[in-house]
């Protein structure tokens, strides 16, 4: 039997224990991805009702949460982009998958009221770029033939801090656009092109699309249901115009290494499928692999294995995919693999309380 897999049972075996309540002190501290901000909360929420343990959770980029925890000041980070394994080794870090999303063109376009926009990825590139700058455009119009565009000028925003939703919309983009990678390519902070506005945080571009007809910008698909934002259909790698959903969502993961091979270290951008979503994307903690304090580092691989083992339901409910099994069983090898500062397996612990 795989040792993955015997892992695996001795966890469902300890889960079984009934969970004893108590409070602690201190709360479990998280800063970084602001596409994962609404999962962390529901999860935050619900392991507050059942042990008494509290979350607090700074949505601050992801660029952000990877130097906080690098600087050890808060207990896990949180990125949508996975480091390298060098500088996880470096600074002696655990990566761990936790949910899948994906990542949306959104706009203001008050004359298309109830009628969704179609693109597809080099018109896209297109309109980040300043290559195409109105929205009656013949590059826009010949995928809209049959709407009526507005004659309205073009605004795009763009993230101005380092955001994993600003990396994977980048990496697809460099992936469907040539001229794009060339003079752009991926990052989770980049010198946007002139014309482009920049706001910080996923907040700060969904208020700056809200006061600009004629505006564009991309955020992660929980910002768009909970602000009503409308959402463009984009083309995906198949010729499929589809929607975001978590649906399409769950066929690009199906169809990406990510769910055949169990291999996470690959975007999800542009994956093949006839319904898959084309900036979909993974978002991830980041856990030092060893914590001194033991009753910290129980409290926060506590928190991780009780979200894989309960917070499926939460998890779609935030309108998140679940991590597919062979993902799911890497992520708890690796939260397995954190020790206190005399060694011990902190995993054991956590499940017995």
């Amino acid at each position: 039997m795989p040792r993955s897999l015997r892992f695996l049972l001795c966890l469902t075996c300890l889960i079984s224990v009934p969970a004893i309540v108590f409070a602690s002190d201190a709360p479990i501290r998280g800063a970084g991805s602001s596409a994962a901000k609404y999962v962390y909360q529901a999860w935050g929420q619900r392991f507050l009702a059942q042990t008494g343990i509290a979350l607090e959770y700074e949505a601050v980029g992801s660029s952000e949460g990877i130097r906080r925890i690098i600087d050890r000041k808060v207990q896990f980070g949180a990125s949508d982009v996975a480091p390298d394994q060098t500088v996880l080794d470096q600074q002696s870090l655990v990566l761990v998958p936790t949910v899948v999303t994906g990542a949306v063109p959104v706009v203001n376009l008050p004359d298309l009221t109830g009628v969704r926009l179609k693109l597809d990825g080099p018109t896209l590139a297109a309109i980040f770029s300043g290559d195409i700058v109105r929205w009656d455009a013949p590059g826009i119009a010949a995928l809209n033939t049959d709407i009526q565009l507005p004659a309205l000028p073009i605004h795009p925003v763009a993230r101005a801090d380092g955001s994993g939703t600003t990396h994977n919309f980048t990496d697809y983009l460099s992936k469907v656009s040539p001229q794009w990678r060339d003079a752009f390519g991926t990052g989770k902070q980049i010198l946007w092109a002139e014309g482009v506005a920049t706001a910080k945080g996923s907040g700060g571009v969904v208020s700056a699309l809200q006061r600009t007809p004629g505006g564009i910008t991309y955020v992660d698909h929980s910002y768009v249901l909970k602000h009503d934002l409308t959402p463009v259909t984009m083309r995906n790698k198949d010729g499929r115009f589809v929607a975001p959903a978590t649906e399409t969502f769950r066929s690009a993961l199906m169809n990406s290494p990510w769910q055949t091979a169990g291999d996470f270290s690959q975007t999800l951008t542009d994956m093949p499928g006839a319904e898959s979503w084309p900036i979909t994307m993974g978002t991830f903690v980041l856990l030092p692999r060893t914590i001194g304090e033991h009753e910290a580092g129980r409290d926060i691989v506590r928190f991780f294995l009780w979200a894989f083992m309960n917070g499926d339901a939460l998890a779609a409910e935030a309108n998140f995919v679940r991590l597919p099994d062979p993902v799911q069983a890497k992520a708890y090898k690796a939260l397995a693999s954190i020790r206190d500062g005399a060694g011990n397996v902190l995993a054991y612990d956590a499940l017995a309380k």
